[in-house]
């Protein structure tokens, strides 16, 4: 039998364990907190990142850093926070491109998307659409594809990098209209529409907030949205679906994640804070709408089950589009 004074001792124990547990998940967060960017400066993550970071920090009333590590299809950032501590103090702010693509593309990955993560909350999803540079002559999904079949190799598109949607949409999107047309990988999308913007490379499918001022200013085209209906802010534009190709369509969402076995507690608190923010009177009209983004309200658990679910889907995608990595 095991003495009493040590059940007592083992009991007293936890106890203090989970109350220390407790108090140091209730004063999250007590330091700067990370949130780590797997793109550079400029793009839509880059801007929704430092769009919820001084938001957080004035709840919180700790400093939130947005620090980018961009490159290798934003695996490197991805590891980065899957090895931090699981304390809350480092977070990412992606894409589903490591966690439901990269997976697909890359034979072994320096992370599980699964298990190495703990999903927090979706941001936004993107309105993407496809933009040409004002000089490709088309107009139109179909005088696109004519084009790219009667000058096969002659057209490129640019990327955000390999593994992103910008990435397999597009090459889906070759697959199905039997084209051929070049990829080159950028560092997010800032770098790639440097190269569009100057004819360097000739078309993009992005979220519609990164090529709306230019398509305004006649220097790009847009000539469809790939969303699954048009969008309500450019309704005379037609879907890629409607268009030519039926069912194809671009979406992807934007989370925030942190490494695996985070406390349930900080989870909680990050979720219910940008939730908050979110929610805030103006906050979608000012900040979404200029951005061409909607709001995504679903739990971490809900996230969870999306991220299976977004890795089952892009496998068959990937397969069948014969994308590689670059």
């Amino acid at each position: 039998m095991i003495p009493s004074h040590f059940l007592r001792s083992a009991t007293l124990a936890v106890i203090l364990a989970v109350a220390a547990a407790t108090a140091a998940a209730q004063a999250y967060p007590s330091k700067p907190v990370k949130m780590i960017v797997g793109v550079a400066p400029g793009g839509v993550i880059d801007i929704l990142a430092r769009l919820f970071a001084p938001r957080l920090s004035a709840v919180w009333g700790q400093q939130v850093i947005v620090e980018n590590r961009p490159g290798a299809a934003s695996i490197i950032a991805t590891e980065f926070v899957a090895r931090s501590q699981p304390d809350g103090y480092t977070l990412l702010v992606a894409s589903e491109g490591p966690f439901a693509i990269n997976p697909h593309l890359y034979g072994k990955l320096p992370y599980d998307p699964i298990r190495d993560f703990s999903p927090i909350a979706i941001l936004s999803r993107v309105s993407p659409v496809i933009a040409v540079n004002a000089s490709v002559p088309v107009k139109t999904v179909p005088e696109l594809i004519a084009y790219a079949k009667a000058h096969p190799g002659s057209l490129n598109y640019g990327s955000m990098g390999s593994g992103t949607y910008s990435h397999i949409a597009m090459e889906e999107f070759k697959r199905r209209a039997g084209i051929d047309i070049v990829h080159v990988p950028y560092k997010g999308s800032a770098p790639a529409m440097t190269d569009l913007l100057s004819g360097q490379t000739s078309i993009i499918l992005v979220n519609l907030s990164v090529v709306e001022q230019y398509a305004g200013a006649g220097r790009l085209r847009l000539i469809a949205a790939a969303t699954p209906k048009r969008l309500a802010s450019l309704p005379d534009l037609p879907t890629v679906s409607e268009a030519a190709l039926p069912g194809f369509e671009a979406n992807t969402w934007f989370g925030v994640l942190g490494p695996a076995n985070l406390p349930a507690d900080v989870v909680s608190k990050v979720h219910g804070d940008i939730s908050k923010i979110i929610a805030a009177p103006g906050f979608r009209e000012q900040n979404f709408a200029r951005l061409s983004l909607e709001p995504v309200d679903i739990t971490p658990d809900q996230f969870v089950r999306k991220i299976q679910t977004d890795l089952e889907r892009w496998g068959p995608i990937i397969k069948a589009s014969g994308a590689k990595s670059d």
